[in-house]
């Protein structure tokens, strides 16, 4: 992000108020923002800029402009090695990205092969969005990220399959309440092997821990820079990485509850209505309007639940990093998304 351009000034964080959970709503929309897809290379080297003279002192104060550029670098540039994300993974094409997938997976009826091959599809998704925007302090060999993918495959498979095999056998519950249970099965492979994926990923961060920094005072700010000094990681924690990791699980479950039960069972019931029993053939269109519909709102939601860069007490972490924290004895280290 903005951290990796030169100068030494800092951006103000937001221009939202990120102590709450609105303020992080309206921060992840930006980050979100799929217009941002469409700037091209020199659009993004005209961002860069503008924030690299606010940076160096060259603007003293924010303008909107620099306030967009700030909102393209963020949703484009990786927090911690200031190189653009793949665009197919970055969270501001993860509507686009999961669009099928998710129109896939839940399509009515689907056998055994069609199970496999989407759960297989959106693993591959997930596994790929994960490593993409994990933190960068200690990443995984091709060997681990191997390893981690079939098990993740091999667990969404295995609750989709499992989950399907139980649901027709269920004979004291209704036609009708079987039919919603088995539309629902693909979100309980979806959000048990979403957040094994996320655990599998980033298992590293946890094994290994991430750097964590002292949160600095305002004159601590304005010394550094004057000097051009820059702030020095106080170690790797492996518990500020659990929570990071546990965080980011649990933000991704938050984001597939939505988006793999409200259309299904809004489906159901426009199933049922003559408008579309006249029309089948809008099943596929009027799905695909209410995954979309959803996922615009609950990727947001589900993003802001926890900050991206996350301050805690160091005296909350290991006991190296107890008499160590900067500002109300607090460090602070990038979550990932």
């Amino acid at each position: 992000m903005s951290a990796s351009l030169p100068g030494n000034r800092d951006l103000p964080t937001s221009q939202y108020d990120l102590s709450t959970y609105w303020g992080r709503v309206r921060q992840s929309a930006d980050i979100a923002d799929p217009r941002t897809l469409f700037v091209s290379s020199s659009g993004l080297e005209n961002a860069k800029r503008a924030v690299t003279a606010y940076k160096k002192g060259e603007v003293k104060n924010m303008t909107p402009e620099i306030w967009q550029a700030k909102k393209i670098i963020d949703s484009t540039l990786h927090p911690d090695t200031g190189q653009p994300v793949l665009l197919p993974f970055r969270m501001s094409c993860f509507v686009l990205s999961n669009l099928v997938v998710t129109a896939g997976m839940l399509t009515p009826g689907m056998g055994t092969t069609g199970t496999l091959l989407w759960q297989i599809t959106n693993q591959s998704l997930n596994v790929a969005i994960n490593n993409a925007n994990s933190n960068k302090s200690t990443s995984l060999t091709r060997k681990q990220l191997v390893q981690n993918y079939f098990a993740a495959v091999s667990a969404s498979c295995t609750v989709a399959l499992g989950l399907n095999a139980i649901v027709p056998r269920l004979k004291r519950v209704s036609p009708n309440t079987r039919m919603i249970l088995g539309r629902l099965v693909p979100f309980a492979a979806v959000a048990s092997a979403g957040a094994l994926n996320v655990f599998l990923m980033r298992g590293e961060e946890i094994r290994r821990g991430i750097d964590i920094f002292p949160v600095q005072t305002e004159e601590e700010k304005a010394e550094r820079e004057r000097t051009g000094k820059e702030v020095q990681s106080l170690g790797k924690s492996k518990k500020a990485a659990t929570l990071a990791v546990g965080e980011t699980a649990i933000s991704r479950v938050l984001n597939a509850t939505p988006i793999m039960v409200v259309p299904p069972l809004v489906l159901v019931r426009l199933q049922k209505t003559e408008w579309l029993q006249q029309r089948p053939r809008m099943v596929l269109p009027v799905n695909l309007g209410l995954i979309l519909t959803t996922s615009i709102f609950a990727l947001p939601l589900a993003l802001a639940a926890f900050p991206q860069r996350q301050a805690v007490m160091a005296s909350s972490l290991e006991d190296e990093f107890h008499q160590r924290g900067g500002m109300g004895g607090t460090v602070e280290f990038n979550r990932g998304i």
